[in-house]
């Protein structure tokens, strides 16, 4: 159950990058920021792109998802920051002793208490409504599961309620309007500490007189470690150090949440325990953990709920500490360098790992293996085609499809503790696990299946990535640039396999609203920005595909921030909205 919760909750379905740099790092002593959300290309969580202008008042460009109202990820003259989904769990659960007598009461401290029957009808278009009945308790309402794999059921003598602080969390907008209106990383993290309103994402930050910001200032249940040594159920006992996840037991008057003096309600973090660094020569976030945002200066001493210390890191986080550190120790750095990581396309698990397939392949006896079905495949085209690939996942790079499939399928056959030769060491966390383990059994038969299964698919093994990863428009096919966060690629693209189809369908999610950001010495800042997937989800609008023509080409949109720049533009249009009269 540990490992099923632990699954459903450590995988949002949504990821990001996003990197500060210190003025010390960059050529004129500004500080430069580059955002890389991943999010759907489809449906209610695109980005929409706009700049708000209040003269006097406000004026910020970036992208805010549909449906709210302030500026999610962006700029403005003095600030720019970007949000990465961060380890937090923002929930927890309570573990109910119920009354023998009556299923809906439950114990606290030996006194009954009675749940809250709540009804609640929804209406229907054409049909007949819904109605739907909700136990409440003083933790929260009773949940009966999480998903299929981690059933919570309601017995006889116990039930779950769950805990959820951002259930009554109005402050998200708030949050973003404070940081629309910063004047620096210090009033962007001022935002985060007024508010607190950010339920599942870390911010980072930089600005114009070359700070950094990197902060896990997120809106979590007040557990800490002391508080779930103390009232973990036997249940909790398992997943609270495996996933974060507390199941507390509610029978008792002593295991309800604490309070912070500097938090906004009662029963979540303040600010002063948020995992928070200021002013590091660069702050990176790939989804994992605060401990690794700066090698020189990792964070410790959270508590578990914010995720974990000392723990082996995903391949995007380790690619992407070695490449920002790399650019810091390098420094004179501009926004063309933020342009160029972006689209690098570097791939670390082909760094780590390709050599050794290669090796292995090619000293395969008669260059055949034997495939999950029994029958042998003749493997040595892969060999040669493996050992000449680039390492990235270029439009253009042959071999990169190759690759990219066979890891999927030896990530999924080889229990990580036998992929490496060379186990985690937490005091070299950037460079180990390393030396790929080509000796395991089940080695052989994945590239075996993955040859055979690029062949059933019609498919070259040393076929141009963009020719199989693409999306259509107007019409036409546009390869796109990037691979998948498995592989530690910063340029997230998550494509769809489908066998009978053929291969990969279109990409349905990754890379979403870029933007790399920097300042010189006049009142605009020097953005460069690009909407993959582009403005419209029309299919008849002419910006439809205009943004995502350009990242098929790895390009960028100059960002139009000052007025006289917008008033430059040959393309304005100005569209003047008043009260009809």
């Amino acid at each position: 159950m540990a490992k099923a919760a632990q699954e459903l909750w450590g995988d949002p379905g949504m990821g990001s990058n996003a990197v500060a740099f210190r003025g010390d790092t960059t050529a004129n002593g500004r500080g430069l920021l580059l955002g890389n959300p991943h999010y759907p290309w489809d449906g209610g969580r695109r980005f929409w792109q706009s700049q708000q202008t209040i003269p006097g008042e406000l004026n910020v460009s970036g992208g805010s998802l549909l449906g709210t109202p302030a500026i999610s990820v962006g700029f403005n003259a003095h600030v720019a920051w970007s949000h990465t989904v961060s380890t937090g769990i923002p929930a927890n659960f309570h573990q109910l002793t119920l009354d023998p007598a009556d299923p809906t009461t439950y114990l606290v401290d030996g006194r009954p208490e009675r749940m809250t029957k709540r009804t609640v009808t929804v209406a229907v278009k054409d049909g007949t409504p819904v109605t739907r009945t909700q136990w409440w308790t003083r933790y929260g309402p009773v949940v009966t599961a999480l998903s299929p794999q981690v059933p919570l059921p309601w017995t006889g003598k116990t039930a779950y309620a769950l805990n959820d602080p951002n259930a009554a969390n109005l402050r998200f907008a708030d949050t973003s309007l404070g940081f629309s209106k910063a004047r620096s990383t210090a009033g962007v993290l001022a935002s985060l500490d007024r508010h607190q309103g950010l339920p599942w994402v870390n911010t980072l930050a930089a600005d114009r007189a070359g700070h950094s910001l990197y902060t896990q200032s997120q809106v979590l249940p007040r557990i800490t470690d002391d508080l779930a040594r103390r009232c973990s159920t036997e249940l909790g006992r398992t997943t609270y150090p495996a996933s974060g996840i507390a199941i507390l037991d509610g029978s008792r008057g002593d295991c309800a949440l604490g309070g912070d003096s500097d938090a906004v309600v009662p029963g979540i973090f303040g600010p002063a325990r948020m995992p928070t660094l200021k002013d590091a020569p660069y702050a990176e976030n790939s989804n994992g953990t605060a401990w690794m945002t700066n090698t020189d200066r990792p964070l410790t001493g959270y508590e578990r709920i914010f995720g974990t210390v000392g723990t082996q890191l995903g391949l995007r986080t380790r690619g992407a500490i070695e490449d920002v550190a790399a650019m810091a120790d390098r420094g004179g750095l501009t926004v063309r360098d933020l342009q160029r990581q972006q689209f690098a396309n570097r791939v670390p698990a082909g760094d780590l790992a390709v050599g050794d397939v290669a090796r292995a392949c090619a000293a395969l006896p008669g260059g055949a293996a034997t495939g999950g079905d029994g029958k042998a495949v003749d493997v040595s085209e892969a060999c040669g085609v493996l050992k000449a690939w680039d390492r990235t996942m270029d439009t253009g790079s042959r071999g990169a499809l190759l690759f990219d499939r066979f890891w999927r399928r030896l990530e999924q056959a080889v229990p990580a503790d036998r992929l490496w030769k060379v186990p985690f060491s937490a005091a070299d966390p950037v460079r180990t696990p390393n030396t790929l383990n080509t000796d395991t059994p089940g080695f052989a038969t994945v590239l075996a299946d993955t040859v055979g299964e690029l062949r059933a698919a019609g498919i070259a093994l040393d076929a141009p990535l963009g020719a199989h990863q693409f999306v259509v428009r107007d019409g036409k096919r546009l390869p796109v640039p990037g691979g998948a966060g498995r592989l530690g690629v910063w340029n997230v693209i998550e494509p769809t396999w489908d066998a009978a189809a053929g291969g990969y369908t279109e990409v349905p999610f990754g890379s979403s609203h870029l933007q790399a950001v920097g300042w010189d010495g006049s009142r605009c800042p020097v953005a460069r920005t690009l909407l993959t997937y582009s403005q419209s989800s029309n299919p008849k609008s002419p910006h439809h595909a205009d943004q995502t023509r350009l990242f098929s080409g790895e390009r960028w949109v100059t960002s139009r921030f000052c007025e006289k720049d917008i008033l430059s533009s040959p393309k304005l249009k100005v569209v003047r909205v008043h009260e009809r009269r």
